[in-house]
């Protein structure tokens, strides 16, 4: 793709009821302890109004090292999917270690040919930035099926999952944009100020991995953009580390603004005197950028995940603690003009 500061975004035709999606191990193994979190989470996409189906290397004791198979056979299932018209949506069942061995290996012709919504977070960054890069398309920063779906939602409040499942339904089916997301007491202001701009990020290694490759975007690409970032595990030395992997790599000196993700099991965060907390971390890195923060918005391994569309203009007022989608994430289904 050529280089352009305004990447022209390929957005998915609208789903609609009785679409089907189906649930895939683009990554990680299903272990059988998390097959009842998984026939959960199918309950959730049929109640969105979905069918549902299982992609064939989703079954349990299915493995190969850390992964639910060889990176060539992730690559040819996810493949068939992308080439399936009857297959309107995926969505990752985990995350896992398993991306960075097939993203060669996509079928990006196919993704042109007939986008689709590919849902999930963590190792499924990669997809979501690198066919950004590739192609264009809008990537699905969501909750992942089984720890997501049938795992953090099932764990949050009634009111809290109507909420989402009502917010996840209009992101997938609804072709205006969804405006302000849903914000709550946890969101802080890290440092004011208000922005308007592409969402541009994920897992902050995986932001950072994806530029060591071929596939990377293109710097301008970052040119006002709003980054998002979480990380979860690890050291607090690790993601001061990646902040400024992103600061050599000229990220930081581009973008419009920043969003930060609860942090999850990070060692020494909540260590009193044993590391900076994360906003120090990040306002030591930023240095005299003079960018809105706003953080611990609800996105990230600590779950339940608000969307976070790729590729997807918002507007930041970290001030007043909002954040809000300006532009929807799929496009209308196309009609035929009758013929003359």
């Amino acid at each position: 793709m050529t280089s352009s500061a305004s990447p022209r975004l390929l957005r998915p035709p609208a789903l609609r009821p009785g679409d089907l999606v189906v649930v895939a191990a683009l990554s990680g193994p299903l272990h059988a302890a998390y097959e009842p979190d998984l026939a959960q989470a199918v309950v959730v996409l049929e109640r969105m109004g979905f069918r549902v189906r299982r992609a064939p290397l989703l079954d349990v004791g299915r493995r190969r090292w850390w992964s639910a198979a060889t990176p060539a056979e992730i690559a040819s299932e996810f493949n068939a999917l992308l080439r399936d018209s009857e297959v309107r949506a995926i969505i990752a069942h985990d995350g896992g270690q398993t991306a960075l061995g097939y993203l060669d290996l996509i079928d990006v012709e196919a993704i042109v040919a007939d986008p689709k919504p590919i849902l999930g977070f963590s190792d499924i960054s990669l997809l979501h930035l690198v066919l950004y890069a590739r192609t264009g398309l809008v990537g699905f920063h969501t909750d992942l099926a089984t720890p997501g779906l049938g795992g953090a939602w099932q764990r949050a409040p009634s009111a809290r999952r109507a909420e989402l499942e009502k917010l996840y339904s209009a992101l997938l089916t609804g072709t205006e944009p969804l405006g302000a997301l849903p914000s709550s007491p946890s969101w802080e202001c890290w440092r004011p100020g208000r922005v308007e701009g592409r969402l541009i990020g994920g897992v902050i290694n995986r932001v950072a991995l994806v530029q060591a490759t071929r596939y990377a975007l293109p710097l301008d690409w970052f040119d006002g953009a709003v980054l998002f970032w979480e990380e979860m595990g690890g050291q607090a030395s690790y993601v001061w580390s990646y902040l400024h992997v992103l600061r050599h790599a000229g990220i930081l000196d581009r973008i419009g603004g920043m969003v930060v993700g609860i942090p999850h099991a990070i060692d020494g965060l909540d260590t009193p005197d044993a590391s900076p907390t994360l906003p120090e971390m990040v306002l030591d890195v930023l240095g005299d950028r003079d960018i809105p923060v706003l953080g611990n918005v609800e996105f990230g391994h600590a779950g339940p995940n608000l969307p976070m569309p790729v590729g997807v203009r918002v507007a930041l007022d970290a001030g007043q603690r909002t954040l809000a989608l300006l532009e929807p994430a799929v496009r209308p289904h196309a009609t035929t003009a009758p013929v003359a």
